[in-house]
């Protein structure tokens, strides 16, 4: 199985958009289509295994979800300590 999922680009896109979601201005941007297309990447990944990509999707679902909300956590967080 290739460590780059040339067969699966959903999920490896997926995975771009779920690191840049750490980026604070981008995260709000990036973090939804981060997790739609890790769903595809999934969806994918389980229809045909020989494709691979699974772990990229997995990772585009978590830092999706998680880039968005760490920042609006820091932002709420300095509001109160400021």
């Amino acid at each position: 199985m290739p460590l780059i999922p040339v067969n699966n680009p959903a999920s490896l896109v997926g995975y771009y958009l779920g690191v840049a979601s750490l980026i604070p201005v981008l995260g709000i941007l990036t973090g939804l289509p981060a997790v739609i297309c890790g769903g595809i990447g999934i969806a994918k990944a389980r229809s045909a295994p020989q494709s691979g990509g699974m772990g990229h999707a997995i990772t585009a679902i978590v830092l999706g979800i998680g880039g968005p909300v760490l920042w609006v956590v820091v932002v709420i967080a300095m509001g109160l300590f400021s």
